[in-house]
């Protein structure tokens, strides 16, 4: 399957440069360097933690697969029909675990990564979140018992999820009638928008019919503002990916109430203990924040870009290679690699750092500093 991810890369980079080059065009660019790098680091890193865990990515859907699965009449599921039904039914499953994704604070801490970039173009949905297959796994099992061959069932996956690229993007408008059936990028914006009439709607990922058939559907009536309402501020991918894990913990250690501090975690996200709220009030939310932006010298983007295309490089090698590796091999190189990655990341935030050691903390474009 790696390999298969591989061979699209050529694709994915024409379709990068068609999308900066309109951009330039319509002089409504969408890319900014840090920003993109830092997308797509979280791209490789959800490689290789998918490298590093088969037996949730694909392992557990082939056991309930082979124990429990109708497979009675399994030629079907290679028919044409067989294969529609597949990915209605995938895309079905997979409406569900992206709301619950936004709607249950332990999946939003897992999902919260692809939301994270305050652009909107090819290289955030390539922003893929490590950690969802770790809560995400239960939620395909029903393909599983259905009979749906594990196989089918990852190219499946592989399809819906490729077919989602071309709706990341400002670059193109509404679409009529297709609007009302397909995820397209005039959803798929309102999706990644933190505006108030926005907020978790949208959540198809091939058909938007399903959020029109559960009241979740909006259309895009205003300009949308992207990232979330608790902006990551950092292209440390590490901090990225443990940042609402990190909050959880610190309400749940906090609060008085014991309830509370596993209730945390299946409350919507934003939900705190009372006690946690007064006590560690939040800055209200600012829907015309200034975007994340440090910084940095010219010689240290060059850095950063000549670091990651190092560290990708590096990271399509291991994958062409991984199935043929020992679990231990696999741990050691995705740790080496994800070190480079977050190298990237300091090397794209050294202009803030610099600030801060001059003893002038370097303040975020609203004016606020970065360590009050």
């Amino acid at each position: 399957m790696e390999q298969a991810v591989i061979w699209t890369i050529p694709f994915l980079a024409l379709a990068v440069i068609l999308e900066m080059a309109v951009g330039v065009v319509r002089k409504r660019k969408s890319y900014r360097t840090n920003d993109t790098l830092a997308s797509l680091s979280q791209g490789l890193i959800s490689q290789l933690v998918a490298v590093c865990t088969p037996l949730l990515q694909i392992g557990i859907y082939a056991m309930v697969f082979s124990a429990l699965g109708h497979q009675a009449d399994a030629p079907f599921w290679h028919t044409w029909y067989g294969i529609a039904l597949a990915v209605v039914m995938f895309d079905f499953c997979e409406y569900w675990l992206h709301r619950v994704g936004h709607e249950v604070a332990i999946f939003w801490a897992a999902h919260v990564v692809h939301h994270q970039s305050e652009e909107l173009n090819i290289c955030t949905a390539l922003r893929q979140e490590s950690q969802n297959a770790v809560l995400g796994w239960p939620f395909y099992l029903p393909l599983a018992i259905a009979g749906v061959p594990p196989v089918m069932f990852g190219f499946v996956l592989l399809g819906v999820q490729y077919y989602q690229i071309w709706a990341h993007t400002e670059q193109i408008g509404k679409l009529g009638w297709l609007d009302r059936v397909l995820t397209t990028p005039s959803n798929h914006r309102v999706h990644h928008a933190v505006n108030d009439c926005y907020i978790d709607r949208n959540y198809g990922g091939l058909f938007i019919l399903w959020d029109r058939m559960f009241g979740t559907y909006a259309v895009e009536t205003e300009p949308c503002v992207f990232g979330t309402r608790s902006p990551v501020r950092s292209f440390n991918p590490l901090r990225a990916i443990t940042q609402v894990y990190g909050a959880l913990a610190r309400d749940a250690w906090h609060t008085k109430c014991w309830p509370d501090k596993l209730r945390v975690l299946f409350m919507p996200p934003g939900w705190r203990p009372d006690d946690v709220a007064q006590r560690f009030p939040q800055p209200p939310f600012d829907l015309h924040r200034e975007q994340y932006d440090p910084p940095a010298t010219g010689t240290a983007r060059a850095a950063a870009v000549v670091l990651f295309l190092a560290t990708a490089v590096g990271c399509g090698f291991f994958l062409w290679d991984a199935e043929s590796m020992d679990m231990t091999s696999r741990i050691l190189w995705t740790a080496l690699l994800m070190t480079g990655l977050c190298g990237v990341g300091w090397l794209l935030e050294s202009g803030a750092g610099t600030a801060a050691k001059a003893g002038e903390p370097w303040r975020e474009p609203n004016g606020r500093p970065t360590h009050e």
